[in-house]
């Protein structure tokens, strides 16, 4: 590997925007979770496509990693140069290219974070609604085909993203999708890149679907005696055909650290919280036949946000309920667990993961999506308690294999990263193998990403 000759090549090109500085280094390598520092050799801050194609010919022609950056939001260390080498740090590219109000599309650069998109479209009466809670950018959550709280409606990424613009590991340019509305031409080339990592390619802009703002928004949250009382709540509520845009659950200690960190008054039991969106009279109609199932079901402490600062500060604690659980445990860090299931056997997997949880002796709130299945364990550890690091690893792990045996995935919506590669072959068999062959075919020299997601040579037969 040239790394001298790369970094002299991309100083020259990027002048103020290429850095070695020490912060600048290590701002690009820690994440939101448990994973050690691991900073790049340099950042670059491309402002266009063509920076970022010409950046990687230099890469590709003198052999140096290179690993993108959105927000650095992500939680299986995605964004860790594990291999050092350069990072390139797109926020710079967070412009608004075109907007199609008609065709309900909008092209952005991969920089730009969801809520600066809704910001600006907020005059157009169009939205854009994949929510993983997290200010992440579009570019970033293109890259781990991020879902979150409003999937069981509006879809995830993939649902929503129509095209996609990549530079790929020699610097060539190539576009995939279409504005149209559908079409049967050839590979599916932007599903293949959503959810890659970086893997096989740099984004550069997506075509991104848009929604109408519904006329009608009602929250609710209500406590249950059992989680199989709300989960059999949630699949009756689908089964009725009743639209919902959110269905959330919290267990009794999520519902416990809510009411330390935000002064609430929940009752220490699961809760589901939930949204419809939609015209006044439907939504209106839906919350009412919601509410007779919840009395069916035994719900108790209905309480339904009335008001859009009532609607905002619900959602805001449970996007915020991650950093509420590390304030209930000061000083403590986080490995979050991530497995989805078939919805009918949820209440079952959580229970299995208490009981993982309370037999190594970690303290791990337990929410999820419940309307898809998918949950999440927030362990909360002692730092540099190793330990307890390596009980909370064992215990993912277990969760993940769980979720393999109840025909689910070892991840709903946070992706592989460097944390769940080990996994991946025990969901994916030969098919694992075959990822590492079109990882071969598009980046030879893996130099994109390297050690995430696919086979390394640790993992031969």
């Amino acid at each position: 590997m040239a790394l001298a000759a790369a970094i002299t090549a991309l100083e020259a090109l990027f002048g103020t925007r290429f850095t070695q500085t020490r912060p600048e280094r290590e701002a690009h390598g820690h994440s939101e979770a448990w994973f050690p520092l691991t900073p790049p050799d340099a950042v670059v801050y491309p402002e266009t496509t063509e920076e970022v194609a010409a950046l990687m010919k230099i890469c590709a022609a003198e052999g140096v990693p290179v690993t993108g950056w959105g927000a650095g939001t992500s939680l299986e260390g995605h964004a860790l140069p594990l291999k050092g080498g350069i990072t390139v740090d797109f926020t710079r590219m967070n412009r608004i290219v075109d907007l199609s109000a008609e065709d309900r599309l909008v092209r952005i650069q991969p920089g730009l974070t969801r809520e600066e998109l809704n910001t600006e479209l907020r005059a157009t009466g169009l939205f854009f609604p994949v929510d993983p809670g997290a200010n992440a950018t579009l570019g970033g959550m293109a890259s781990t085909r991020a879902s979150g709280t409003t999937t069981v409606r509006y879809g995830t990424m993939r649902d929503n993203v129509a095209a996609l613009e990549v530079v790929l590991a020699d610097g060539r340019v190539i576009r995939t999708g279409s504005g149209a509305a559908k079409s049967a031409s050839g590979y599916d080339l932007t599903a293949l890149f959503l959810g890659a990592e970086g893997t096989l390619g740099l984004i550069t802009e997506l075509t991104l679907r848009l929604h109408g703002q519904p006329e009608a928004i009602s929250s609710a949250v209500c406590a249950f005696d059992t989680l199989e009382a709300a989960v059999e709540t949630v699949q009756t509520t689908i089964q009725m055909g009743i639209p919902m845009a959110r269905i959330e659950f919290v267990d009794e200690e999520v519902a416990r650290i809510f009411n330390a960190i935000n002064g609430t008054h929940l009752p220490e039991k699961p809760h589901l919280m939930i949204e419809f969106h939609g015209s006044d009279a439907t939504v209106a109609e839906d919350s009412r036949r919601f509410g007779e199932v919840v009395a069916d079901m035994g719900g108790a402490d209905f309480q339904w946000a009335t008001t859009t600062e009532d609607r905002n500060r619900l959602w805001k604690m449970r996007h915020e309920a991650y950093l509420a659980c590390l304030a209930s445990r000061p000083g403590s860090m986080g490995l979050i667990t991530d497995v989805c299931v078939p919805i009918s056997r949820l209440p079952e997997a959580v229970e299995r993961g208490r009981e993982m949880i309370a037999k190594a002796g970690l303290v791990g709130p337990i929410l999820g999506h419940v309307g898809d299945g998918n949950f999440h364990a927030i362990l909360l550890l002692r730092r540099d308690d190793a330990a307890e690091l390596a009980k909370a690893k064992e215990v993912a792990h277990d969760l993940a294999h769980m979720a393999l045996e109840m025909g689910g995935t070892i991840t709903g919506e946070h992706g592989i990263g460097a944390g769940k590669r080990g996994l991946m072959a025990a969901e994916h068999d030969a098919a694992w193998q075959v990822m590492g062959q079109i990882k071969a075919a598009l980046d030879p020299q893996g130099l994109l990403n390297p050690g995430k997601i696919v086979p390394g040579p640790e993992d031969a037969a």
